[in-house]
């Protein structure tokens, strides 16, 4: 009914005893709450000097170079990508609007396609088989952190993604993964497991749904 409150009722104290309170689980044995080492992260020595020297001109360049350039430009962004000690193959489109971050990290088969405004998180080593399509919004994710460390230190994992694989529409692969070849990892799944050949996965987590013929 229009203007009806669904829930009215209020409680007294008297109504709410302790029997009418949730169960709250007993924490008694649990390992004590240790804190983050926040600085320690910080000091720690993530990357080295030509590494540092070589982001920081990547991040300067990828902007006006890579970023700004029309989208018919894909021979000049894979000569960029290669300036930087990318392994890009023939035949490779990739959009303008693409995020890098690591590109001597990178390797891209013949044939394949990375679309907008797709992630290529490559702090760790990401390699793209032959004619595979990384579709927009994508996010592959090449690093991570040990939680289980106070410092949680950078792990750069990889991820191998295999020929004729369509990883969809902001779908995220997470590190250490591997797609088999001439699979697909549906829309906005999650994968954190490998995947073999020629399978459908969909979902969060990703589960195999069905093959490809």
């Amino acid at each position: 009914m229009r203007g009806e409150r669904v829930c009215d009722h209020r409680f007294t104290k008297a109504e709410f005893t302790m029997a009418d309170r949730p169960e709250v689980e007993d924490q008694s044995n649990r390992p004590a709450y240790r804190p983050m080492d926040i600085s320690a992260n910080r000091a720690a020595r993530k990357w080295s000097p030509a590494e540092l020297v070589g982001r920081a001109a990547w991040e300067a360049f990828q902007g006006p170079l890579f970023a700004w350039t029309p989208r018919q430009a894909w021979f000049w962004r894979r000569w960029m990508l290669r300036l930087f000690g990318a392994k890009i193959g023939r035949r490779v489109h990739i959009h303008p609007s693409v995020r890098i971050a690591v590109p001597w990290n990178l390797q891209i088969g013949d044939n394949s396609a990375i679309g907008d405004h797709a992630i290529l998180y490559s702090l760790g080593p990401i390699c793209i088989g032959r004619d595979a399509t990384v579709s927009q919004g994508a996010h592959l994710c090449a690093g991570t952190h040990d939680f289980r460390k106070p410092d949680m230190p950078l792990l750069k994992q990889p991820i191998t993604i295999g020929d004729g694989a369509w990883i969809c529409a902001d779908a995220f692969v997470g590190p250490n993964v591997h797609v088999g070849k001439m699979s697909v990892v549906g829309a906005r799944a999650v994968l954190v497991r490998d995947v073999p050949a020629n399978v459908i996965v969909a979902g969060n987590p990703g589960k195999v749904v069905g093959e490809r013929q």
